[in-house]
């Protein structure tokens, strides 16, 4: 067991290098002159005032609040001379590190050492997450790996309280691991009352502290540009890309874009909640399957949105994470070497259409494979055992009803 965690520690170590020297050489994609941009305008008006300032030639700014301190802080270190093309890379290669680490330490509660080994350094090597968290440096591995790390701290190392603080700082940084915040109010549920209570006490303290001032400042704007937004319009990905194959009208594929994006994140979120009841003692496994859900059915279009499934899927199996990842890990090159990030050739386009059947293979392969393993009791307090006490000489023989 200390061999095998330490050579995951080491590889992650390695590839966490590896990726800060090409985000060191790189300048990345448009998204870091952006992300320079907001870092630049929260300095301005404030991270609370950033969702109604006006920056019309930038996308829509739609980071949750702990992004936008993250980035005011990216910004502060800036200006001591630290690249921001570096820092902005920076999180999400962290995270990755953490997440590989989370792989390892979650399956070795579960399956074999070298099972764990093996899937976790799958993570680690990910070509997905080398491309979206090395090259083109975004939060959504950030969010990925605070949402594993809640399920982790809540079953496996019996701290509700953190565990809804991560939950909470998760989809602060990024709104898409709210799919799977009902799987852990589930989980947290079935260990126990005072578990629920720790989890839900932790979610509840740091929400308000991080959101409030922002729903109490600019509601609106928030509502627009955060929790009602529905991703890039482009025709690149999943079902909205094998429409526009199939000759489907505008109208219908619009509708996929709008009327279709709540439900498919409902039967996420159902999908995630029903794995933690039939496997509460693995919460993490019910955040991987809400989290692959969400790209499998996502009406969104953008290369990072690619890095939401690696963790999960390293945690279903090897070929899953290591299919997906060298799979699309080549569309992402594709894409990084072409004029813009939004504009895939024809390579990136088919081997995108592959990623996607694969990614749907490796939910249900995953999924059989959680399924077969043999529950753990949920843990239950014991009665104390007492004693029967010893009959005095001369005390009369109860009678025998």
């Amino acid at each position: 067991m200390r061999r095998a965690r330490s050579v995951v520690l080491t590889v992650s170590a390695l590839a966490f290098v590896a990726k800060m020297v090409l985000a060191a050489q790189t300048r990345g994609p448009a998204d870091v002159r952006f992300f320079d941009a907001f870092a630049r305008a929260i300095a301005q008006v404030g991270p609370v005032r950033i969702y109604e300032h006006p920056m019309p030639r930038l996308p829509v700014y739609n980071h949750p609040p702990l992004a936008s301190w993250m980035l005011l802080g990216l910004d502060e270190l800036d200006r001591l001379g630290i690249p921001f093309a570096v820092l902005i890379r920076t999180p999400a290669c962290l995270a990755d590190f953490v997440s590989a680490v989370l792989v390892f330490e979650i399956l070795r509660r579960r399956r074999s050492t070298g099972t764990a080994m093996a899937c976790a350094l799958g993570c680690a090597l990910s070509p997905v997450l080398f491309a979206t968290s090395g090259y083109h440096g975004n939060t959504d591995s950030v969010a990925v790996m605070f949402a594993v790390l809640a399920a982790h701290l809540l079953a496996d190392r019996r701290a509700p309280l953190a565990a809804g603080i991560c939950a909470a700082v998760a989809v602060s940084i990024k709104l898409i691991p709210v799919v799977a915040i009902p799987a852990l109010l589930v989980a947290a549920f079935r260990a126990g009352r005072p578990v629920l209570v720790r989890f839900a006490a932790g979610l509840a303290a740091v929400m308000p502290v991080l959101w409030g001032p922002v729903l109490v400042t600019v509601p609106e704007p928030l509502r627009q540009k955060v929790l009602e937004y529905e991703g890039g319009r482009a025709r690149l990905w999943g079902f909205v890309r094998f429409a526009d194959w199939a000759g489907a009208s505008d109208a219908f594929i619009v509708a996929l874009h709008s009327d279709f994006s709540l439900l498919f994140v409902l039967v996420c979120m159902a999908a995630g909640v029903w794995l933690a009841w039939v496997r509460p003692t693995a919460p993490a496994y019910a955040v991987a399957l809400s989290l692959t859900l969400l790209l499998l059915l996502s009406t969104g279009s953008a290369v990072q949105y690619l890095a939401w499934p690696v963790v999960g899927l390293c945690l279903f199996g090897l070929w899953e994470g290591a299919a997906f990842g060298v799979v699309v890990g080549v569309v992402t090159v594709c894409v990084y070497s072409g004029p813009s990030a939004v504009r895939w050739n024809d390579w990136a386009l088919n081997l995108a259409a592959l990623g996607w059947l694969l990614l749907a293979a490796g939910i249900v392969t995953g999924l059989r494979r959680v399924l077969a393993e043999p529950p753990p009791a949920l843990p239950h307090r014991t009665l104390p055992v007492v004693a029967p006490r010893e009959k005095s000489p001369s005390a009369p023989a109860s009678p025998v009803n």
